[in-house]
């Protein structure tokens, strides 16, 4: 059986495989050490649609003499669910009434749809409650042009939050004062933001770092690898969150002024060098 990846014949030798999915499995194990998944598939040089992809997996490989399999970087097909998402939205937003159910329905049985549930679940849900009439179209359509602006433009993307991240830090340090003088509404509004800020930080680098694997391995943050200082820092996040959530305003105050507002400028900083 011959194998060819992109086109480009590859010597994986066969061992213990019996199936179609046997072999794909290794392949997309491999694959994903690199973020690369499987996007496309032709068996004995027949095309193989998505519907039909679970029971090519079941085929023996014994009257199989050639698989060829496309391979697509994971942001490359994260745009493209982003993009075909957005399509929908675009259509459900100006279709009638009568016709929203179907494209509501189209949309969850696409290929776009399956790899944000599996990959970018928050957006998943969101869109699904909007294409639901549960939640606001307009704003649906703002998250969807953002999420492929970082897969797009992601050196812009990570620019423009200067400002905030500046703005964040000095609001962290205030914090504690905040919570002294029982400024609940801004400490709530503090919390919101610097959540959904790091969740979109995080975002940004695991993007830089599929475009790049090696883009970060020689840059250190308070003579931290980066990697760990990543790992330090979501744990201080969670110990924050959760603090939060107990209502700690101790600990609150301190995790924010102390610990949290220096390493969010440094972490910032660092991406900067990386972008530049």
């Amino acid at each position: 059986m011959h194998i060819f990846i992109n086109e480009e014949p590859v010597d994986i030798v066969i061992e213990e495989e019996k199936t179609i999915g046997d072999v794909l499995a290794g392949i997309d194990a491999w694959l994903s050490e690199s973020e690369n998944r499987i996007s496309g598939l032709r068996i004995n040089d027949e095309p193989i649609c998505l519907s039909a992809m679970t029971k090519a997996f079941e085929q023996s490989l014994e009257h199989i003499d050639s698989l060829n399999i496309t391979v697509s970087t994971w942001d490359s097909l994260a745009v493209e669910a982003l993009l075909d998402s957005q399509e929908a939205l675009s259509f459900y937003t100006a279709s009638s009434f009568n016709d929203k159910a179907q494209i509501k329905k189209a949309w969850e049985e696409s290929a776009a749809a399956r790899f944000l549930s599996k990959y970018i679940p928050d957006t998943f849900a969101l869109l699904a409650k909007t294409l639901a009439g549960e939640a606001n179209a307009a704003e649906m359509a703002q998250a969807l042009d953002e999420r492929i602006r970082e897969f797009t433009d992601t050196n812009a993307e990570t620019r423009k939050l200067a400002k905030l991240i500046s703005s964040l830090a000095k609001r962290l340090e205030e914090l504690p004062l905040d919570i002294q003088t029982a400024q609940d509404r801004k400490v709530a509004e503090t919390v919101n933001i610097f959540s959904l800020t790091v969740d979109k930080l995080l975002r940004l680098i695991r993007i830089l770092r599929i475009q790049d694997v090696n883009v970060m391995e020689n840059v250190a943050i308070d003579n931290q690898p980066f990697s760990l200082f990543i790992e330090n820092f979501t744990a201080l996040l969670g110990e924050f969150l959760a603090a939060y959530e107990a209502n700690d305003v101790v600990l609150l105050g301190d995790l924010a002024e102390y610990e949290l507002s220096p390493r969010l400028l440094k972490l910032y900083t660092a991406m900067g060098s990386i972008i530049l």
